[in-house]
């Protein structure tokens, strides 16, 4: 699968990169071989990109991908993992983390940590539950209640932490476009990771971010392609961003898919490649749990899309116009 690197730096991701998240129990338990099993399906898909953080599954993410991951030569693969969140365990566990969309048990609280010494200690327990000798890419993670915080001393830390060769790379991860976009123009992050906010549904990026980050050579790796599940499978009960979707938002992405069918195009696949087509785009990030999901997901990237599917989704009015449209093939 093609690499491209990130911004700047040495660090290099592939078109499409494993999110980690679901094999840390995101809503509902993964039995050990099937997270094992997914990392293995990537790899075979020629997946060499994966992103993990503390926050999912209270370590269990970062655990299992660094198990799967040991078997492979180091130097072949791109680590990711976040900082923002330290994880204190609790004496005695009580209950579960459910409440935070985890299921597993409540071994952890997490507390919010922006400080220099926070980002440190987060990254060296991180190397810890990896088992790794290094991590690629660093990301600031969900700093939206956080801003100076993260702005005056957690990317200061990891300025020098990239400086000192520690890292290779770093950048910012979030659900929104605007705070992104001052990190783009504040700082001299190689990459954002976008979440939610380039998708067939909702393209609030095109207005800020994505501009900015091409114009300042920062890579954009987008995240949540279908929305946490609307663009999957359109059906009442459907989700958009963890939450019940709107009705309108439905009927949207059903109208979508019709279009689609009438190409022969699954409605996945034209969210996969939709995301990808802006310049500052170096790829995107979509979360499994199974290694069918995971091959799934890869074959999506090999589908030809005919340019008229685009045409017919603006003529509708279900894109605007103007919008960087995939090219066909």
């Amino acid at each position: 699968m093609h690499r491209a690197p990130l911004g700047r730096s040495g660090a290099t991701v592939t078109r499409l990169s494993f999110g980690a998240a679901g094999i840390g129990n995101l809503f509902s338990p993964v039995p050990d071989e099937a997270a094992a099993g997914a990392v293995e399906a990537a790899w075979a898909a020629g997946i060499r990109s994966f992103d993990t953080a503390p926050h999912y599954g209270l370590g269990l993410s970062e655990r299992r991908l660094g198990a799967a991951l040991r078997r492979y030569p180091r130097e072949e693969f791109t680590v990711a993992t976040k900082v923002g969140r330290l994880l204190v365990p609790t004496t005695p566990v009580d209950g579960d983390d459910r409440a935070n969309g985890f299921a597993v048990a409540a071994t952890h609280r997490r507390v919010w940590d922006f400080t220099t010494d926070g980002v440190r200690r987060s990254i060296e327990a991180s190397l810890e539950r990896l088992g790794l000798d290094r991590i690629d890419i660093v990301h600031l993670h969900d700093p939206d209640d956080h801003y100076d915080e993260a702005l005056g001393q957690a990317y200061p830390a990891l300025e020098r932490l990239r400086a000192e060769g520690v890292v290779r790379a770093i950048g910012v991860g979030m659900n929104q476009s605007a705070m992104l976009t001052r990190f783009v123009r504040d700082t001299d992050v190689d990459a954002v990771l976008l979440a939610g906010r380039y998708t067939l549904l909702d393209q609030g990026a095109v207005a800020d971010l994505l501009p900015e980050a091409a114009a300042r050579g920062v890579s954009v790796i987008v995240g949540g392609v279908f929305n946490s599940g609307v663009l999957a499978a359109p059906s009442p009960g459907a989700t958009f961003d963890y939450a019940a979707a709107p009705a309108a938002l439905i009927d949207r992405a059903l109208r979508m898919q019709a279009v689609c069918r009438r190409h022969g195009v699954p409605l996945r696949a034209a969210a996969v490649r939709f995301a990808l087509a802006p310049q500052a785009v170096t790829g995107v990030l979509i979360g499994a749990r199974s290694a069918e999901e995971v091959t799934d997901a890869a074959h999506l990237l090999e589908l030809d899309i005919p340019e008229a599917l685009w045409s017919e989704l603006t003529a509708e009015g279900l894109l605007p116009g103007g919008l960087p449209l995939p090219e066909a093939g």
